[in-house]
């Protein structure tokens, strides 16, 4: 860390003198008075932090799995080999994980809304930039930008919501905000489809998304609220949290994220199972529309809406496991987790079996993939932020990013190599293999129940 970084940490007086400024979190706000104008105000704010880091890291997919859409069309028309394109996809995940790691840690610390929408705005102008380039240097250069700046969507969301939804609500909130994943790739690879095919070019696929995340960021600014004491409300929870009211400094800080995240076992199984659960999730993400066109035999068109299927599916995984977590399982998404991997695993070895001209059979056990892999993708979240309460939440949702992102080693450039190599079966038996061992790694993580003073708390 730098002095600087740690000035700004330690003597929030000198923040105006440094440039990390202007991510500062707004000071409190006048205090409401008023029973009527904080619940009031209470339901307008949680409505419009819900939907805008909903919106917001929606169109964070807009402008990063246009590229999934793209691989196929710049392979034809640029002559680059599928281990190359599968390896620009390694490079953006592992760096993307990195920066949602580093950047929790930082955006435990900063306002949300800022860092959020300063992201975004920058991942649009990179999008412009790969989408004008043409050679593999630039590609890779790009993306790997890019991956870095998509890395500050998450960790302001995590912040967000633990800050205005309890611990009792917040497994069905983070399910809803998790329907950005795939709202904002069923979004992407449709719009993206259809532009590939009229225009037959792929440097649009890259243009139109970045003009819709632009002006989504602009969103966030008008929009998002940092906490709700910088609009004047109490604290979510405030008897928790009563206690850390005064500022930390850069070393209780660290110390607390030790404490809470690093020394918690439960945190390190659920980031090692993120990285079984992103693997299944990328290989159909990044990989479906080249993997139904060669191993299915189904159009460009078809295959992007069949992907968007799985997309679709996920929507109800997360809103239904979100749910019964919440009302069956008291906020222990471990178990759900479990139960879905497992199922996942019977689910692809299906698909992997079935005739390829099977297209509603095949398209209705994508829907079920999605289903099961999207719900453990969610609860993976509701897991470790329980795990280390609000004081660390966007931390250890970085942890786990690590671990997910660095799976792209194996869903991207692995995957490329494999297929290039050996063909499609042995990818099928490498998904139906991290499905069992993502279950393995839930199984040990059962007894998680989360932070023992949240418990008090929700049982309050």
């Amino acid at each position: 860390m730098t002095d600087e970084t740690a000035a700004w940490i330690e003597r929030p007086e000198k923040q105006k003198k440094t440039l990390i400024s202007i991510f500062a979190p707004p000071p409190a706000a006048e205090p409401l008075t008023d029973p009527a104008q904080i619940e009031s105000t209470l339901i307008v704010c949680r409505r419009q932090v819900l939907i805008w880091t909903t919106v917001g890291y929606a169109a964070f997919y807009f402008v990063r799995k246009n590229y999934s859409v793209a691989m196929p069309v710049m392979e034809h028309q640029l002559g680059i080999s599928k281990t190359t394109l599968g390896l620009i996809l390694t490079l953006h995940g592992v760096v993307y994980g990195i920066s949602k790691f580093l950047n929790g840690i930082v955006g435990d610390r900063v306002d949300g809304r800022i860092f959020m929408a300063t992201g975004l705005a920058a991942c649009a102008i990179l999008n412009v930039v790969f989408g004008m380039s043409s050679t593999v240097l630039l590609f890779e250069l790009t993306w790997l930008l890019n991956g870095w700046f998509q890395g500050m969507g998450y960790p302001p969301c995590a912040r967000l919501l633990t800050h205005w939804f309890s611990r009792k609500e917040l497994a069905t909130k983070m399910s809803l905000w998790n329907t950005a994943h795939s709202m904002g790739i069923i979004t992407v690879l449709v719009l993206c489809g259809y532009l590939v095919s009229h225009w037959n070019n792929w440097r649009i696929c890259f243009f139109v998304p970045a003009g819709m995340a632009a002006a989504v960021s602009i969103g966030l600014l008008a929009r998002l609220h940092d906490t709700p004491e910088s609009v004047g409300l109490p604290e979510v929870d405030a008897k928790l949290f009563a206690h850390v009211k005064r500022r930390q400094t850069a070393g209780e800080f660290f110390s607390m994220l030790g404490e809470l995240v690093f020394s918690n076992p439960y945190i390190w199984l659920a980031s090692m199972a993120n990285f079984f659960v992103y693997v299944l999730r990328y290989a159909f993400v990044d990989w479906g529309p080249t993997m139904l066109q060669e191993y299915k035999h189904i159009s460009v068109v078809g295959s992007t809406w069949m992907v968007s299927t799985f997309e679709l599916a996920g929507l109800a995984g997360m809103l239904t496991t979100g749910y019964l977590t919440d009302r069956w399982f008291r906020g222990r998404a471990a178990p759900l987790s479990m139960l879905c991997m497992l199922l996942c695993g019977v689910t692809m070895l299906i698909f992997w079996k079935l005739p390829s001209q099977n297209v509603w059979a095949n398209t209705t056990l994508l829907f079920a993939a999605g289903f099961f892999i999207y719900s453990p993708q969610a609860l993976v979240a509701v897991i470790v932020a329980h795990e280390a309460s609000k004081r660390a939440a966007a931390t250890a949702v970085g942890l786990t990013s690590i671990f997910g992102y660095a799976s792209t080693i194996l869903s991207g450039w692995g995957l490329g190599w494999l297929v290039q190599n050996y063909g499609w079966t042995i990818v099928f038996e490498c998904l139906t293999g991290a499905a069992v061992l993502g279950a393995i790694l839930f199984a040990l993580a059962l007894p998680a129940r989360g932070h023992p003073q949240d418990d008090a708390v929700a049982a309050s």
